[in-house]
């Protein structure tokens, strides 16, 4: 199961509300280190689910079988598309899981649909301050930039991920490529148990934990510790 990323097309996708700048901080640096051709499209909040689809399929045309992953959503829709086109992908790199299977119940959905009708009634200078209010700084710094850029079709975005189905355990269990999983072990939005869940369920998977503050003070760590679970994944030991 060893995989070698030298060469390999890797496309990272960013989570809910975020964007490809802060995918790119996360994970260019230590996988083009390890040889990488990383690529992290723009998120396009009209349509973000087939965005994603559409940068993962045209990104496989182009180069043959790639590397697929990103942040909460991100990463959720790139385990899908890799159980669904399992000779295009070579491997998974998934940070920060906020849910297994059905969004209802999730921290992150739940978060997602209130940000989504605040948006709406209140605005984007208003609800935008109330997230700073209640969010770290270098993340309030980041999902402020984001949220601007994604203005007006911020809101459909997250309603849009907050009804999307991930992957269940039993469909990970089919999962044929690695796993490489990252989690915050002190995120309440995007729970560690679900880090857990995905690594207990997928055949080769391993999993890392980071805190939100080291992923404050250098993106780069959720790259550098998914290069580290994928290593562990190749043997085929769940974390």
């Amino acid at each position: 199961m060893a995989v070698d990323l030298r060469g390999v097309t890797t496309v990272l996708l960013p989570g809910t509300g975020s964007d490809d700048d802060f995918v790119d901080r996360a994970f260019r640096t230590p996988l083009r280190a390890a040889g990488a051709h990383v690529v992290t499209p723009k998120p396009q909040p009209h349509r973000l689910i087939a965005g994603y689809l559409d940068a993962l399929a045209h990104a496989a045309a182009r180069s043959g079988p790639i590397a697929v992953g990103g942040v909460s959503i991100g990463g959720a829709v790139a385990l899908a598309w890799a159980l669904a086109n399992p000779t295009r992908a070579v491997a998974v790199l998934a940070a920060l899981p906020a849910w297994t299977g059905a969004p209802e119940p999730a921290p992150a959905a739940q978060a997602a649909r209130y940000s989504a009708q605040a948006l709406r009634r209140d605005g984007l200078a208003a609800t935008t301050a109330q997230m700073r209010a209640s969010s770290p700084r270098w993340l309030a710094d980041d999902l402020t930039r984001s949220w601007a850029a994604q203005w007006p079709a911020l809101p459909d975005a997250m309603d849009e991920a907050a009804g999307y189905t991930a992957p269940t355990a039993a469909e990970l269990h089919g999962l044929g490529v690695p796993l490489a999983v990252v989690s915050a072990s002190d995120d309440a939005v995007h729970p560690l148990r679900v880090g857990v869940e995905w690594v207990t369920a997928a055949p080769h998977a391993a999993l890392r934990t980071v805190t939100l503050q080291q992923i404050g003070d250098d993106p780069a760590i959720l790259g550098v510790q998914c290069l580290a679970a994928l290593a562990e994944a190749d043997g085929g030991d769940a974390a």
